[in-house]
């Protein structure tokens, strides 16, 4: 069983790995401009949930804590939304949409996680 620092370790080698795999698939979408302007979006969103969650390593108080786990739910949420439209518009090519729908599931999995965490939080005040 994981203790609770590598638990946390773990979790952020995950976010990482989702964000660099992310920019990977990101990149070789095609270029025209309704595509680059979601991809632009998801770079935003998807990079910002690692981005709170770190940020969340560093905070003040349990309640800022708790702020930035609510900053990477928001951004996990607008990330999927983003996925929806570039699958369901037929803008990601047959040969990665496989891809797509491995990040449709792994951003759910991580929103559901910062939910979980969050209600948790919300409970131990």
């Amino acid at each position: 069983m994981f203790n609770k620092d590598e638990t946390r370790k773990e979790f952020q080698k995950r976010i990482y790995g989702y964000i660099i795999r992310l920019i990977k698939f990101l990149v070789v979408l095609p270029k025209d401009v309704v595509t680059r302007e979601i991809t632009g979006q998801l770079v935003r969103s998807g990079t910002s949930i690692g981005a709170n969650y770190f940020e969340a390593q560093g905070a003040s108080s349990k309640k800022d804590y708790q702020n930035y786990f609510s900053y990477s739910l928001k951004s996990a949420n607008e990330s999927k939304f983003w996925l929806n439209v570039l699958s369901d518009s037929g803008l990601v090519p047959v040969n990665l949409s496989s891809e797509c729908r491995w990040f449709m599931q792994e951003t759910g999995e991580l929103a559901n996680i910062f939910a979980s965490s969050i209600l948790t939080m919300k409970k131990q005040k």
